[in-house]
């Protein structure tokens, strides 16, 4: 068994060997908390969640480490737009994105921590790269020399000379346009932290380079983030780190966007659609099930009706699980081992598409088994779907969703109680061989999103979708 992720550095699939054997340490960029998660910010944290959760399958010691960037030029804006303290846009947001991430199933990490308690190891990182020639102080300001460091862009394969770091306002004192700010100075009205080199805030990519290694030490496995990250953020960090004098990251692995008509779905752009919002009008397992089931490098184009095929999709699972279930009469536990041809997709590269066909062709050979009333042939497919349902984190039975399943029970109880009424005329008019009736009944059930499967026990509906 071989685990093989794409290496962004590498540019290709390379095979899975840890620094430790038997454990995984991952560092993931976690949210920046000037405003709530749409569902781009929570894809990044759910593909992980499925990462850590493979890993955790293949008997992997998972370390897992989610930063937050409750600091930066933004939440600093947006606290002065509102009249509010910075803090407390960074901790309502950073609420939010917890919240997100729950309702959706993600497991909590490790450690979680934030940017603004880890001031004294950016300092030290910032003394150790100045005492090697790596770093300089202007104006109040610490900047990082990107032409000391030979591997500078190796990551994201750009020349140096082509090279324009992303604006930073007020930024004065750069040897070279090229090289990117480590520590700001000061300015009225912002918070600031005493430094060697005067009051001031760290930069974004201090951050995560004084953070991963602080809880991962000067190596670790795995460091992931969205497309957008390679540069200059982790770029950036890769600099830092190893002109410090750390391994950093062993792979890279990045996920790929949420668009909307084609673009990155971005607060800025004002078209993000906001989880807080979502999870009103759609279950979350299905958002989880539409958000974390296409590949982790594979762009989704948002649109209401995918979200509805989705729906209908897990609905057939669901369905079967629940039908299963009844006929076993007791609680199936999942399987102790996911079939082989799940596993083998898992491993490469986190192939969750291919593993969700093996799900939904393991879903199919149930349902045949319930229609020929073989209980232990249905109750072995069960036992199947829920393992590998519960390595992408979506087992229906799972007690993280059992409030949405009690709130469904209930309102299912409503519906089978209306849905019979018309079964039961559905039933006279086919007593009194008043097959148009009956037919027309039966159509309009369908139209409305149900399924009606005429069985020796009586007339039975399941929901299709919307």
């Amino acid at each position: 068994m071989t685990i093989r992720l794409y290496d962004t550095s590498a540019r290709q699939i390379r095979d899975f060997t840890p620094i430790k054997p038997g454990c995984v340490s991952i560092y993931l960029c976690g949210a920046t908390v000037q405003a709530a998660p749409h569902i781009g910010h929570i894809r990044s944290g759910l593909n992980f969640d499925i990462m850590r959760r493979w890993f955790d399958y293949r008997g992997y010691d998972v370390t897992f480490i989610r930063n937050v960037t409750d600091i930066d030029d933004k939440i600093i804006t947006k606290g002065a737009e509102q009249g509010r303290p910075w803090w407390s846009i960074g901790y309502e947001n950073e609420r939010a994105f917890n919240d997100g991430y729950k309702a959706l199933g993600c497991l909590p990490p490790t450690y979680e921590p934030r940017a603004t308690g880890h001031v004294t190891e950016m300092v030290e990182m910032m003394r150790g790269l100045i005492e090697r020639g790596h770093a300089y102080e202007a104006d109040g300001s610490v900047y990082f020399d990107v032409r000391s460091f030979p591997g500078y862009l190796q990551l994201s394969n750009q020349d140096i000379d082509d090279l324009r770091q992303p604006a930073e306002e007020g930024i004065t004192g750069k040897r070279d346009p090229r090289d990117f700010a480590m520590w700001k100075a000061t300015k009225p009205g912002e918070p600031d932290w005493e430094t060697p080199w005067g009051r001031g805030r760290p930069g974004w990519h201090l951050e995560c380079s004084a953070m991963a290694h602080k809880y991962l030490g000067s190596a670790f496995d795995i460091h992931g983030g969205g497309l957008d990250l390679i540069f200059p953020h982790h770029e950036n960090e890769i600099a830092q780190a190893k002109a410090f004098g750390d391994e950093f990251a062993h792979y890279w692995v990045h996920n790929a966007w949420v668009t909307m008509s084609g673009e990155k779905m971005s607060k800025s752009l004002g078209n993000s659609v906001l989880v807080s919002e979502m999870v009103k009008n759609w279950r979350p397992i299905v958002l989880r099930y539409y958000l974390g089931t296409p590949h982790y490098r594979s762009m989704i184009e948002y649109s209401e009706e995918s979200l509805r095929e989705a729906e209908a999709a897990f609905g057939r699972i669901e369905g079967f699980v629940q039908r299963a279930t009844e006929k076993a009469g007791a609680p199936v536990a999942p399987a102790a081992e996911v079939p082989p041809a799940f596993a083998e997709a898992m491993d490469d590269d986190l192939g969750v598409p291919h593993a969700l066909a093996i799900i939904h062709t393991t879903v199919r050979q149930g349902n045949s088994a319930l229609a020929a009333d073989d209980k232990d042939e249905a109750i072995a497919r069960l036992a199947e779907v829920r393992a590998m349902l519960g390595v992408l984190g979506l087992d229906p039975l799972d007690p993280h969703w059992a409030d949405e399943s009690d709130r469904g029970e209930e309102l299912h109880g409503v519906v089978d109680t209306l849905v019979r009424l018309v079964l039961d005329q559905r039933e006279a008019a086919r007593a009194r061989k008043d097959w148009a009736t009956a037919d027309a009944i039966r159509d309009q059930l369908n139209r409305s999103g149900l399924v009606i499967e005429d069985s020796p026990d009586g007339p039975r509906w399941s929901v299709t979708g919307r």
